[in-house]
């Protein structure tokens, strides 16, 4: 029996799972279904409202009235936490890594909008993220304020119940379209939604391998950051969870070599597979995340960790907003 913590409804659930029935596949008898993810708000959209589901009904059980969380200029999770904040009526503190651009567009623009607060922190200055963070939440302490800290992508033992509850939704989704996929293939960058995946997968029985593609770092430390977020949901939830459930030998599949020239940056075939993607069944990917994660995936169905698959799910985490500040990487030159 899985006793689920407290959670707020944020996010507009379920999310529907799709056929592609127009894109061309080019791996013999496959079927790619999507979880569209993208469409769990509008503002909101993509996974990381569902971690935040948990994250913040954690805030608010503990009376806090200010959220502190970190990510990168352009973050899909910072801009969520922002527009959460506004409608939750908590103030919201962006920790965010680089410089502050000469032009706020995308995510950054709607952080604004929302009334985050932003602090920019250099590059070469980013690691000490968590420590920054702290010093704010005792800053906001001395005004009287209690501040919540919620790390990168809200990816830690809080936040992975996120995706243990999405895999509950994909257990109703398979059985409605009668199917029983040989993969799930979702992006990865702060592991969260990877981690969740792959604890929900095994505590839902539904009988598939996860495959992450990673847009940062490498195997090993999404190996690690498995063990050590999953360790601590076992440990922090035990009585919630059935009593011989275990992580420590739970297959953790990240498939390396997709990342690119780096984080938040795409090489022209990522551009070349979102715009196929839109202009045969209109949904939308982004150069971050969801972009390299398909390209990758139609990659390893053809020679690769995914060619002896047939059906198999690809999670939209969402990222819509990202695609306006790297729209110089697509190519209208045919019309």
């Amino acid at each position: 029996m899985i006793q689920f913590p407290p959670k707020l409804e944020l996010a507009r659930l379920p999310t529907p799972l799709l056929k592609l029935t127009r894109f061309d596949v080019q791996a013999g008898a496959k079927t790619i279904w999507i979880k569209r993810d993208e469409l769990t708000g509008t503002e909101v959209s993509g996974n990381k409202v569902r971690k935040l589901e948990f994250s913040l009904a954690q805030a608010l059980s503990e009376g806090c009235d200010t959220i502190i969380t970190c990510g990168g200029v352009q973050s899909n999770h910072c801009r969520a936490t922002a527009v959460l904040g506004a409608r939750l009526g908590l103030q919201v503190h962006l920790v965010l890594r680089g410089e502050r651009p000469a032009t706020i567009d995308g995510n950054l623009l709607l952080d604004y909008l929302a009334g985050a607060t932003v602090s920019y922190v250099p590059d070469k200055d980013y690691h000490r993220h968590a420590e920054i963070a702290a010093d704010l939440q005792k800053e906001y302490q001395r005004k009287r304020k209690k501040a919540f800290f919620i790390p990168i992508g809200a990816s830690d033992e809080i936040g992975l119940w996120g995706y243990v509850a999405a895999c509950r939704e994909l257990q109703q989704d398979f059985q409605d379209q009668k199917i029983s996929p040989d993969a799930i293939v979702v992006a990865t960058g702060s592991g969260g939604t990877q981690s969740g995946l792959i604890v929900g997968n095994a505590l839902f029985g539904l009988n598939t391998s996860i495959f992450a593609f990673n847009v940062c770092d490498d195997a090993a430390y999404f190996h690690q950051k498995f063990h050590a977020d999953a360790g601590a949901w076992l440990m922090r939830y035990a009585a919630s969870l059935p009593a011989d459930f275990a992580v420590a030998n739970l297959a953790v599949n990240t498939v390396d070599g997709y990342v690119g020239p780096g984080y938040g940056k795409a090489d022209k075939e990522i551009f070349d597979t979102i715009s196929l993607l839109a202009r045969t069944e209109g949904i939308f990917l982004d150069p971050v995340y969801t972009g390299k994660a398909f390209h990758g995936m139609l990659q390893e169905m053809q020679s690769g960790c995914l060619q002896d698959a047939r059906d198999i799910v690809f999670i939209h985490t969402g990222g819509l907003f990202g695609v306006f500040p790297q729209k110089s990487g697509f190519d209208f030159s045919g019309g």
